[in-house]
């Protein structure tokens, strides 16, 4: 059952308005937020995020945060997940034609709950190939990307930039070169027992499964930075991973053919895969 604005419908009678300015310009925000054991992980946090998301871009979302979580829990009660994916959307709501925003009255507000699997489990247990795009990021000064808008499509053209050189992702780099993120997960490298990740002042989104590795390496002393990356220190790293909502925790063995180190899922990857799979058992 999809919540649009108020009600339940069934998916295949889920409809929004064709003059919704989400459709039209791609004005809204978004969140995808996972279900584990019946728990939604960090619902708090995705919550906080796309209030902010939302106040970045001027719109009145028109409820509480305390407000919006118990819609999540009433959406999650609702479908009987114990496992799965949380979609929730809000849009500045329909309008005129023109770009206008002023013409939209009221947000609308999308809670989609529903299965999802990424990636097959052969991935996680072997490892993604991934290239580095032509696509750049924009750049922060034009648009800030820690901003989950509906505006996608940037990451969309990466990501199928992908699919056609047969491989799974897509490294995007910033306007100087630098690596920032792909299409929709964090990066991470590991160079000398050292964890290093973008820092989100690049151009990187502000992770909620990458912060969870940033608090992981913390408790299992690993050395961990949010640094400046480049694809030199990329390709020459020893471990490579991405971390999502989605994805979870994928490790990455081979970046534009080149194999990274011995072309299979390190072990310190490894180590934080098995201590985020126990973090979601506990939280």
């Amino acid at each position: 059952m999809i919540y649009i604005n108020g009600e339940f419908y069934k998916k295949e009678e889920a409809k929004i308005s064709v003059y919704d300015h989400g459709l039209l310009y791609g004005d809204g925000v978004f969140e995808g937020i996972r279900i584990y054991n019946g728990k939604i992980f960090k619902l708090t946090e995705h919550i906080k995020r796309i209030f902010e998301s939302a106040r970045a871009i001027y719109m009145e979302i028109g409820i509480t945060i305390m407000d919006m979580e118990k819609l999540i829990i009433e959406c999650v009660e609702k479908n009987n997940k114990k496992n799965g994916y949380i979609r929730l959307v809000i849009t500045r709501g329909a309008g005129s034609l023109g770009i206008e925003p002023n013409t939209c009255k009221k947000p609308s507000i999308i809670v989609i709950v529903d299965d999802i699997q990424l990636y097959p489990q052969d991935y996680y247990d072997k490892g993604i190939k991934i290239i580095t795009s032509t696509y750049r990021r924009i750049p922060i000064e034009c648009f800030d990307v820690r901003i989950k808008s509906l505006n996608y499509l940037n990451n969309v053209l990466a990501k199928i930039e992908a699919r056609k050189s047969n491989s799974q992702e897509s490294l995007m780099l910033n306007k100087d070169g630098y690596v920032v993120e792909c299409t929709g997960d964090n990066i991470f490298i590991i160079k000398d027992s050292v964890l290093k990740t973008p820092d989100t002042s690049y151009g990187a989104l502000n992770g909620i499964t990458r912060n969870v590795v940033l608090e992981l390496a913390d408790k299992l002393e690993i050395k961990s930075k949010e640094t400046l990356i480049s694809r030199l220190d990329v390709i020459n790293a020893d471990e490579v991973f991405l971390t999502g909502t989605g994805a979870e925790i994928i490790p990455v063995i081979c970046v534009d053919d080149i194999t990274i180190a011995d072309g299979k899922p390190g072990i310190i990857t490894e180590k934080i895969i098995k201590s985020f799979k126990n973090y979601i058992l506990k939280n």
